[in-house]
């Protein structure tokens, strides 16, 4: 354990660096398995959002408000994996797997203002996608490019907000020792364990702030998509009915795997339960659901595939003259 020489109280002294554990306690060969293996996650998440946004911006059939905030998540999914998985990979493979304090708090810093700001982009994206289909003539008028940034602006500033305050929360108690996480990143629940004063108070205010940036979104999410659900049993034809259907219900599964593991995480904050389990749980929302969006909202969309096709073409035009 590594600890600075300046006093909080006592013989206690605060602690400089944290360990990561990451999943150190499996064997050497499932962990060398385990470095590719998220490595390959890591490129392909990377690439299928950089597609995301390349063709969303430089297509002009694309330029409507819908994918204007596909290239807001696609951004935030970059940056979301990018603060987990390089630490993840090097606990793998480096034998210091070691992060600052400062490091530390910088990292759940951005992994909290990501999440936060994503369960509002959700919820924003839902209600476009309510406005679309629900009252498609007012569309363009409700969602004029003003109403999209002030969305996308406010879901942004809330994310660094929340995230501010719960980050000052956590890193103002006294780390004094022991100084493994038992995580692949800084999270709140596993630092709170390591705290060594009472912290009965920073797990309420989890919990609360949990409820208040995860149910209440979700809540926007499930009255959008049960208006949408009423709209679409009025439809006349069952190809379009099956076609719109089809489009929510992969978004409703992404969006309910990121809020359900979020909720289930932070809304509830105990020390008893499994770390591996919680672990497992970051996995889902941190890392799976990154990977899942570029497919489920973009890549199967025919609008983006025939985008990414015509910038395709573009780029062979241009090498071969």
């Amino acid at each position: 354990m590594t600890s600075s020489n300046d006093k909080i109280s006592g013989n206690q002294s605060r602690i400089e660096e944290f360990i990561l554990m990451g999943f150190t306690n499996f064997s050497l060969k499932l962990q060398l398995f385990l470095f590719f293996f998220f490595l390959l996650i890591y490129v392909f998440t990377l690439l299928g959002n950089l597609a995301i946004i390349s063709v969303a911006t430089l297509d002009s059939l694309l330029q409507t408000p819908m994918y204007y905030f596909l290239r807001n998540l696609s951004f935030l999914e970059i940056c979301y994996v990018t603060v987990t998985l390089p630490k993840l990979l090097q606990t793998f493979v480096a034998k210091r797997k070691t992060i600052s304090f400062y490091g530390c708090c910088t990292q759940m810093y951005c992994f909290f203002t990501l999440g936060v700001t994503e369960c509002f982009l959700l919820a924003v994206m839902a209600y476009d996608r309510y406005v679309a289909i629900c009252n498609p003539l007012r569309y363009f008028s409700v969602m004029n490019k003003k109403t999209c940034l002030h969305l996308a602006a406010i879901s942004w500033v809330s994310g660094n907000l929340i995230s501010l305050g719960q980050t000052v929360s956590i890193f103002s108690l006294p780390y004094c020792g022991p100084n493994l996480i038992n995580h692949f990143f800084c999270d709140i629940p596993p630092l709170l364990k390591l705290a060594c004063t009472d912290v009965s108070a920073n797990k309420i205010a989890v919990s609360v702030t949990g409820f208040l940036v995860l149910p209440l979104p979700f809540a926007l999410v499930l009255y959008s998509y049960g208006r949408i659900i009423a709209a679409i049993l009025h439809i006349s034809t069952n190809m379009g009915r099956r076609k719109v259907f089809s489009t929510c219900a992969s978004h409703f599964v992404s969006v309910t795997l990121f809020f359900g593991t979020g909720a289930f995480t932070y809304v509830r904050v105990k020390t008893s339960d499994s770390p591996d389990n919680d672990k497992l749980l970051s996995l889902l929302y941190s890392v799976v659901t990154p990977l899942l969006n570029p497919l489920i909202y973009s890549l199967r969309n025919q609008e983006v595939k025939g985008g990414l096709r015509k910038l395709l073409r573009r780029n062979v035009e241009i090498n071969e003259t």
